[in-house]
């Protein structure tokens, strides 16, 4: 599936590099101002392609749409689905890797990972860099597992997870990475990497560095907190989550001045600074935080197994 805006000088590349064991692509145009619909629509590849065409309404929208047309096109059939997108960065020798990976049954969801390639990120610009290093920290905290390389949209999903999306609850814009691994951990789904290479042209992003921060950094604190309250709340929840939650709380108590345990005046008259004792709590939250995932991901394939979801993941070749 490829989501595409004003890509006129890359589309016909991608597709005519597409692997020849994928089936169908999805070509998303999303308010392309160009010819990037037409080129799309006549250009002749391996595989047969669909092309739709929205009014701009967003990348991740963009992708929820290519998603649910694959849905749509296999109907009962088993499926992995893609996402390679139209402005030519992404490598489609790459592409068998990503999807291997649901196939052989190892992840249920897996990420591109420029980082762990062998070219690593020297390639990427500065500021791009510096950028998916902090992304990848927060992310990481947010979804409960080590996430280096968030902000890469080359990806491949099992059938079974987009049939049991909630399309209706998805965010829509440039954090949209970050808000599917998020959600991802949230329901057990296990994510997986793969190494893949970046490749850099005379491309142009259109994201406001400043507003994204805010935005994405404002949805993923909230959907963190959701999640683990989603947990902590649940009929089986896990001993790691409480203690999480009890480890994350003893941080915040520490933090804000007037409410400090006798503990924690104990620890400061010893000479342990504040900021010592909250870092320590909050490490050991993540840490519990890491284990409830593990915890969520062996309750799903358990209930899976017993027939409680619906296990119709797999693939159609591609």
């Amino acid at each position: 599936m490829i989501p595409a805006r004003n890509e006129s000088q890359h589309i016909r590349q991608v597709l005519t590099t597409i692997p020849p064991f994928v089936d169908h692509a999805v070509v998303v145009d999303d308010g392309s101002n160009d010819d990037t619909g037409n080129i799309a629509s006549s250009t002749e590849c391996s595989a047969e392609i669909t092309l739709i065409k929205l009014d701009g309404i967003g990348v991740g929208n963009a992708i929820d749409t290519g998603h649910q047309k694959l849905i749509e096109i296999f109907a009962g059939s088993k499926f992995v689905s893609a996402v390679m997108a139209g402005d030519g960065q992404m490598d489609p020798s790459d592409l068998e890797g990503l999807v291997g990976g649901i196939i052989s049954g190892t992840a249920d969801h897996i990420k591109g990972d420029r980082s762990i390639h062998n070219d690593g990120l020297r390639k990427m610009p500065l500021v791009r860099r510096l950028a998916t290093v902090l992304l990848s920290f927060f992310t990481t905290l947010a979804a409960g597992q080590r996430i280096s390389d968030p902000q890469c949209g080359y990806t491949a999903t099992s059938g079974n997870v987009l049939r049991n999306w909630n399309w209706n609850n998805s965010w829509k814009g440039y954090g949209y990475p970050n808000y599917w691994i998020i959600q991802l951990a949230r329901h057990g789904w296990k994510i997986g990497h793969h190494p893949v290479r970046a490749i850099y042209g005379d491309e142009t992003s259109g994201i406001n560095n400043i507003s994204f921060f805010f935005k994405v950094g404002l949805m993923m604190t909230l959907q963190h907190h959701y999640r683990n309250m989603s947990w902590l709340l649940s009929r089986k929840v896990s001993p790691h989550t409480i203690f999480a939650f009890i480890s994350y709380y003893i941080g915040w108590v520490a933090l804000i001045p007037g409410i400090s345990t006798d503990l924690e005046r104990t620890l400061v008259e010893r000479g342990i600074p504040i900021y010592v004792l909250v870092i320590f709590a909050w490490s050991c939250a993540h840490l519990f935080d890491r284990m409830a995932v593990v915890v969520k991901q062996e309750l799903r394939l358990s209930s899976e197994r017993n027939g409680e979801y619906y296990p119709v993941g797999g693939v159609n070749n591609a």
